[in-house]
């Protein structure tokens, strides 16, 4: 009873949010980055889960099984096509904070297509991918998940994503690791991309101190610390705006950073974003440098 009369401090609950369990200096610093933030479902951004293939055996390939692919094409012309839909692929395990590590695997993207933009793919056209993708004829042809034949992958609507610059997150992670890609990766369901605005900035924004100190308890957490960053948790976290400029700024840094991640160098993305949110000297002490272990 003395420890609690010494070191008590009032929560207040009473705007439905989630709880959390806050000092009066952390409650002040949540309250001032919440103040002059804009809910994610309000920014020019989208947010999709990755590829889901119905049968990852068949689809998704190694290195090797590409290269074997390729070479049974009997042209130039086919070899060139398949090679344009056999498109590198992330899965959730890959992602790093900053970085990945890619497993030397790849999607057999025979895609749906979408009726407003570009067709199916028709296997006919790619005989070599079909000899491979016959060898798994019982499995794809029974699969739930699958387009107008076993050959193609559900409808996706957002194919054309995955080529723009995007966030790439795990859907389920202690460590909530976010990258920024220019490289057109897929990814699989066990991932999330975000698209559209500011990616650059928003990267550095989900990987600093700042994110995980405010809104880290914002995502339900499971068995082990595992916590759970599906969209409509997202939704709701509200970010600062910033301009076209800054986001350069931040794009210059994570860039420097994402070829050669140093601690250092985190902190100094910490500090951009601290100075961007006006923080003081004692605010920027209680939050520090947070990366999860």
């Amino acid at each position: 009873s003395v420890f609690v009369e010494q070191h008590y401090s009032v929560c207040d609950f009473s705007e439905g949010a989630s709880w959390t369990i806050l000092s009066p200096i952390e409650q002040s610093i949540k309250r001032k980055i919440e103040s002059v933030g804009t809910p994610l479902k309000d920014w020019d951004i989208n947010i999709y889960r990755g590829v889901l293939t119905g049968y990852n055996e068949a689809f998704i390939i190694s290195t090797e099984i590409r290269d074997e692919i390729l070479a049974n094409c009997q042209t130039e012309d086919e070899k060139m096509r398949t090679a344009e839909i056999i498109r590198p692929i992330l899965r959730g395990r890959d992602i790093k904070r900053y970085g990945y590590n890619w497993a030397n695997l790849w999607l057999i993207n025979t895609h749906n297509g979408t009726k407003e933009k570009f067709p199916r793919i028709l296997i006919e056209d790619y005989p070599a991918l079909k000899a491979h993708l016959d060898q798994y004829w019982d499995k794809i042809s029974k699969r739930a998940d699958q387009g107008d034949t076993p050959y193609n992958l559900r409808n996706c609507a957002y194919l054309e994503d995955f080529d723009k610059p995007k966030i790439i997150y795990p859907n389920m992670t202690k460590y909530m690791p976010f990258v920024y890609d220019e490289d057109k990766f897929v990814t699989n369901q066990k991932c999330f991309i975000i698209t559209g605005q500011n990616m650059a900035y928003l990267t550095a924004f989900f990987n600093s101190s700042i994110f995980k100190f405010c809104f880290r308890d914002s995502f339900p957490e499971l068995q082990g610390g595992t916590r759970e960053l599906s969209k409509i948790f997202f939704d709701k976290i509200p970010v600062k705006k910033i301009s076209g400029e800054s986001d350069e700024l931040f794009k210059t840094a994570i860039n420097r950073l994402q070829s050669d991640y140093t601690k250092e160098q985190t902190i100094v993305i910490d500090n951009m974003l601290f100075d961007l949110y006006d923080l003081t000297v004692e605010e920027r002490k209680v939050i520090g440098n947070i990366e999860i272990k």
